[in-house]
């Protein structure tokens, strides 16, 4: 995959998996990216070099910028639809199912499917400038595929508020409030400290603990195989309705 399509790397430093993705856009998430990243998600979980992951993506800028609107826009048919929204599905299943436990790096602003990201991870930190925002509700479609692992995380209250106020950001002490976050920092500096201190710590674990305690902190997900492709089949019929096209229409054009 070009550069210019995005990108999905991994590397492994003294038993830590980190996995680094990117697009130029934001890094906002094509289905190529959602795809390649599930599968190196699942590599990293069957590598026995690797005792503890890390997700991030790169730069300074956005975190991620959520689904790819190019491709959204591009959606003309049910089956089309259902399987981009899958690829969500397939990156929160590879993280839940994962044996090794995921630490995840937010920095700067978090949309929609980046924000499922950040609440998948068994442990997520973030700059102090990160914000968030499920905007799917404005798009006409709702945040349905990433819905269970936010809701997972921040209680059915803060996941309302966020689901319903599509339009506006929630700041980082609000994320950390709610346990989205589970640790906050000034500058990427210290995020990036604070992120080797533990991954440092947990790849010194038991790997046997580790998945254990992993199966302990996802039970009652068992049936999200079957949960999330339901929700990306929802996705995938809202997303042909004109109130979403002309949304995003007008979203590119400004």
């Amino acid at each position: 995959m070009s550069e210019q399509n995005g990108a999905v790397n991994l590397t492994i430093t003294n038993n830590i998996g980190t996995i680094e993705f990117y697009h130029p856009k934001g890094n906002s998430l094509p289905g190529a990216i959602l795809r390649e990243l599930a599968q190196t998600i699942t590599d990293a979980g069957l590598n026995d070099e690797i005792r503890v992951v890390v997700i991030k993506s790169r730069g300074d800028g956005a975190f991620c910028a959520g689904a790819s609107f190019d491709e959204l826009i591009a959606i003309e048919d049910y089956d089309t639809g259902k399987e981009f929204f899958m690829g969500f599905a397939l990156v929160l299943n590879a993280m839940r199912t994962c044996p090794k436990l995921i630490i995840v790096r937010v920095h700067g602003k978090t949309v929609g499917g980046g924000v499922g990201i950040a609440a998948a991870g068994d442990y997520t930190f973030a700059e102090e400038k990160a914000s968030i925002k499920l905007s799917e509700l404005a798009l006409g479609i709702g945040p349905f595929v990433v819905g269970p692992a936010v809701e997972r995380k921040v209680g059915t209250s803060a996941f309302s508020a966020l689901s319903i106020d599509a339009t506006n950001w929630y700041d980082a002490e609000w994320a950390l409030e709610k346990g989205l976050f589970n640790k906050t920092f000034d500058s990427t500096y210290d995020l990036d400290q604070g992120i080797r201190d533990l991954a440092g710590e947990l790849a010194k674990s038991s790997p046997d603990a580790m998945k254990n305690l992993k199966g302990v902190l996802w039970k009652g997900t068992e049936n999200w195989d079957l949960l999330l492709e339901q929700r990306a089949e929802v996705s995938g019929r809202l997303v042909l309705s004109d109130f979403t096209k002309n949304f995003i229409r007008k979203f590119k054009e400004k």
